[in-house]
């Protein structure tokens, strides 16, 4: 097991979940007068819905990295990590702010996502 992912799966997962948290109770009531209140929810959840579960793709990329000779399983890691930062984090911010444009990171943020699960296959390949 790499014990750095697994401490990067701790706190992504920490985060995802008070993330989470706020969204369901701090920002439902700063965002639920506004006409793009019920949008910005959304985003939110999903935003940390992901972040959740890519948190614990980290996770089985820490024990993944134990069993095979290959960077394999840290690239998936450093990709779910991007793919977090872009992907949720976009959501995030236009949640937040309501800046629309920001959905054009959005998508980068899913492919870094796509192809940390595809390193992770080819890392599962090595067993």
């Amino acid at each position: 097991m790499n014990r750095s992912l697994l401490i990067l799966c701790a706190v992504l997962g920490f985060t995802g979940v008070a993330f989470g948290a706020f969204g369901a109770h701090g920002l439902k009531t700063s965002v639920e007068g506004l006409a793009d209140g019920a949008q910005r929810l959304a985003w939110w959840e999903t935003g940390s819905r992901y972040h959740l579960w890519h948190a614990l793709a980290v996770g089985l990329a820490a024990v993944l990295a134990g069993q095979v000779q290959s960077s394999l399983p840290k690239v998936a890691a450093a990709l779910f990590l991007a793919g977090i930062v872009l992907f949720s984090g976009s959501l995030y911010v236009m949640a937040l702010s309501g800046i629309r444009w920001l959905g054009a990171v959005t998508p980068i943020g899913g492919i870094s996502l796509l192809l940390g699960w595809t390193f992770l296959g080819l890392a599962g390949r090595r067993l």
